[in-house]
């Protein structure tokens, strides 16, 4: 067994421990071994690695059941480990670290070329996160586990074949991969399902159970959360709304089809657009300088994306009945340019909407702006830990 590997499978039996130990409330080492399966003496080793990382605690002795020596109880510390989350775009990355209960204690962004190799980018992965940690001064015993929010569609933690908007992705075992290079263990998800869950959890959508969000970046994402649950379909592409046809005879998208709604109402169509008609190189960054200034040209850019954008999201709300439509990404970056997206948005969707639909359905700003991908990928890391983000115990 490579040194990679041994490191991730001690990763796991760590993240097994804690799981444990948070699911049943002042249980001992004993009991840790028999829910896990592991010796007692790896559960020993283990627990002592954790306590003396302050992830565990001890708080005192519990009676034990069969008549012998009092056990010790063990709990989760009040401000215990840490996850990593990562989004790993189109052209760039973003790395935070996070409490577990989602809190971003750091971030760093590292751009990328245009469809990344894997290899490269994997490598960047395992350094960022080695940079991240040592910048913030965590010692890697303290990171639970690592979240991938990826552009693609996610099953069983692999990303499918032939992702649109990573074209050399396919197949390639992201978790797999960066688990080995880093001995942690990884879990990855579908990027904007996975702001889905962080602007749910943590943004925009805190007092809702029912929300659909849209991710305005390189393409079009939507994650789904229905009946307090994220919903990802059978085969994980629930939300595919980039690719929904918009336009008979339209542009060709990088799927293959003609008029997605990404050919129209992405940050790639906008700035190309805008390119085109001022006959400059432009960034995102130039169209919302643009609109913010007052510009017409740019304005009307934003305005016709969010109109075709209402739309479109008229027959996604009609089947989900959200109380709640949440847009970030780039697109949506800034407040005062995002504004006449968002308008021409809620204009569209309230036109579109059949009358059946009996309640207006609010269309909002992304709370958390560029970070969501990433903090939804380590609240998926949670997750999958079995950590329950609101019950960390006092010592006592």
């Amino acid at each position: 067994m490579t040194t990679g590997r041994r490191e991730s499978l001690r990763g796991r039996n760590r993240q097994a421990v804690v799981a444990a130990v948070q699911s049943r409330p002042r249980c001992s080492r004993a009991d840790v071994a028999r829910v896990t399966g592991l010796s007692t003496s790896a559960v020993s080793t283990l627990v002592a690695d954790l306590i003396e990382a302050e992830v565990l605690v001890e708080l005192g002795t519990k009676a034990s059941g069969a008549g012998g020596r009092p056990a010790v109880a063990l709990g989760v510390a009040p401000r215990a480990g840490s996850l990593v989350g990562i989004h790993l775009g189109h052209a760039d990355l973003r790395v935070v670290l996070t409490s577990l209960d989602g809190t971003m204690l750091m971030q760093q962004r590292h751009f990328l070329d245009v469809d990344h190799e894997p290899a490269a980018s994997l490598d960047q992965l395992a350094r960022s996160t080695a940079e991240l940690l040592a910048a913030a001064d965590v010692d890697r015993v303290r990171v639970l586990a690592v979240g991938v929010a990826v552009s693609a569609p996610v099953v069983d933690s692999r990303a499918l074949a032939s992702p649109p908007m990573l074209l050399d992705w396919g197949g390639v075992d992201i978790a797999g991969v960066l688990g080995e290079r880093t001995g942690l263990p990884v879990h990855i998800g579908n990027d904007a399902t996975l702001g889905a869950l962080a602007e749910w959890r943590l943004g925009a959508g805190t007092a809702v159970d029912d929300l659909v969000y849209v991710m305005l970046g390189e393409g079009v994402g939507c994650g789904l959360v229905l009946g307090g649950r994220l919903h990802t379909g059978a085969s994980g592409t629930a939300g595919e709304l980039g690719h929904l046809p918009v336009v008979r005879d339209g542009k060709i998208c990088r799927c293959g089809a003609r008029g997605c709604l990404e050919t129209v109402v992405s940050k790639r169509a906008l700035v190309s657009a805008l390119s085109h008609t001022r006959g400059l190189e432009a960034g995102v960054g130039t169209l919302l300088d643009l609109a913010d200034a007052g510009d017409r040209g740019a304005l009307r850019l934003l305005t016709d994306a969010g109109d075709v954008l209402g739309k479109a999201l008229a027959g996604v709300c009609t089947i989900a009945d959200p109380s709640l439509v949440v847009v970030g990404g780039d697109l949506t970056a800034r407040p005062e340019s995002s504004e006449a997206l968002l308008v021409a948005a809620r204009q569209a969707l309230d036109q579109a909407l059949p009358p059946v639909a009996n309640h207006d359905v609010q269309i909002v700003r992304a709370e958390l702006g560029s970070r969501a991908e990433a903090l939804g990928a380590a609240l998926l890391a949670a997750s999958r830990s079995g950590i329950r983000l609101s019950e960390v115990a006092e010592p006592g």
